[in-house]
């Protein structure tokens, strides 16, 4: 087929459109005229593949990576930055228009380096031709590819992959027996955490296996194991149970001002440039009497938000990191899910002057957001790395009565269709 792009989904791919309905095509930016083979996908939507480029885009360039295209984890590579950054704001702006929305504020962006930025990468371990690699999933598929280069993250965290592989002459035992590595590193790239993935947990030697990644790599202060305690590959159903470790447990990581402690395996902002700036934009300016943080993780905004008012309340439905450090007078840190919390907090009618919320992907949810619309606080600040659901909770706050007043598109994901926006929402008080 010849088609026309028209534009680019969230997702990633270039829609075109024909008589009879919309293709998809990978690895297309809009306006672009391209050759495309359509492909069988059984899911109701016509996709195609990408044959060549007849008339390109001045905004196409050539890859950095040798596997953009074949891995799963980049969608952007062969576009400019600058349209890359086009791209996820026409995508925020229509995805909110159709959930309703309208009169949107003009969306900022916020930038910083876009290569080498990701603090933690979790690869594959697997045997290719009898030889021991690292990788990735190829795109689309659950099958291993291996990659010899992954140019989004921290160097550190790709000299620590290399010097891993290295250490199969002396501890195969434990590099046979893992599925997946990750590494975490800080900012600075001072320090490195590994924890190994694995199905059978070898009886010993973890601690000299540890100790001879540390010679190659001396930025490792920490190193875990993760026993995989359930059937089946697919992470979302695999149950964990913690192994043996080596070290410290976890590292503090500097943001804002701030150090932060983050367990091993812990979540932590994933851009190592950008976390800054996302935090300034989520708490600077504001202060007073009463703040809460919602899905508050190891505390990132709560920390800030404690030095601009009197009391902050921080809600962590896995509060280990976030109670170790979140504690002295006018700093609460409640361990539940923000729906309990906002259950109870609207019985003993509660009422902030702010709430953050960053959620996970799916969002906050109906029941939240009806919950929020009766504690009626000044100004909520909500944090989202998915636009779809963003615009479905937006709707519902709008339509409760607040006023959509800033909106801001932090490019923590460059290469990637994944973007964060910050929404800052304010009602009238009475």
């Amino acid at each position: 087929m010849k088609l026309l792009i028209e534009k680019v989904v969230y997702g990633g791919d270039g829609l075109a459109r024909l008589s009879d309905g919309s293709v998809f095509v990978p690895f297309t930016l809009p306006g672009e005229t391209v050759e495309a083979r359509e492909v069988s996908t059984g899911g109701g939507r016509r996709e195609a593949e990408l044959v060549q480029v007849l008339q390109p885009s001045s905004a196409r360039v050539a890859p950095e990576c040798a596997h953009f295209g074949v891995c799963g984890g980049c969608q952007y590579q062969h576009a400019t930055y600058d349209e890359q950054l086009a791209m996820k704001r026409a995508i925020l702006s229509e995805s909110l228009e159709r959930a309703g929305l309208s009169e949107l504020p003009a969306i900022v962006t916020h930038t910083a380096e876009p290569w080498g930025y990701r603090n933690r990468i979790r690869l594959r371990l697997a045997e290719v031709d009898g030889v021991l690699r690292v990788g990735y999933l190829r795109r689309g598929s659950s099958e291993f590819l291996p990659v010899q280069m992954c140019p989004i993250a921290s160097p550190l965290l790709w000299r620590a992959a290399q010097a891993l592989l290295t250490l199969l002459s002396e501890d195969a035992q434990w590099l046979r027996s893992a599925l997946e590595v990750e590494f975490f590193t800080n900012a600075g790239e001072t320090k490195l955490q590994m924890l190994l993935f694995v199905e059978r947990e070898p009886a010993k030697g973890f601690e000299r296996f540890s100790e001879r990644l540390r010679e190659r790599v001396p930025e490792l202060v920490g190193a875990g194991v993760s026993v995989i305690a359930s059937a089946g590959r697919n992470r979302k159903t695999q149950r964990m149970r913690p192994g043996t470790a080596w070290g410290a447990d976890g590292m503090g990581c500097d943001a804002a001002g701030e150090s932060y402690w983050v367990s091993r395996g812990a979540f932590f902002q994933v851009n190592r440039f950008l976390i800054d700036e996302l935090v300034r934009l989520v708490t600077g300016g504001r202060g007073g009497s009463v703040a809460w943080d919602l899905f508050a993780g190891v505390g990132l905004f709560s920390r800030v938000l404690a030095k601009q008012f009197a009391r902050v309340v921080a809600v962590e439905a896995a509060a280990d990191d976030l109670a170790r450090s979140f504690k002295s007078e006018g700093r609460v840190a409640v361990n539940a899910t923000t729906v309990e919390f906002l259950r109870r907090a609207v019985l003993e009618r509660e009422r902030p002057e702010l709430v953050v919320m960053d959620p996970p992907r799916a969002g906050v949810g109906a029941e939240v957001c009806a919950l929020l619309a009766r504690v009626c606080a000044p100004e909520m600040v909500y944090v989202s790395c998915d636009p779809v659901t963003l615009g479905r909770d937006l709707k519902a706050m709008v339509d409760s009565g607040y006023t959509l007043a800033e909106l801001h598109m932090v490019d923590l994901f460059p290469q990637t269709f994944h973007q964060e926006t910050v929404a800052v929402l304010r009602r009238e008080t009475a």
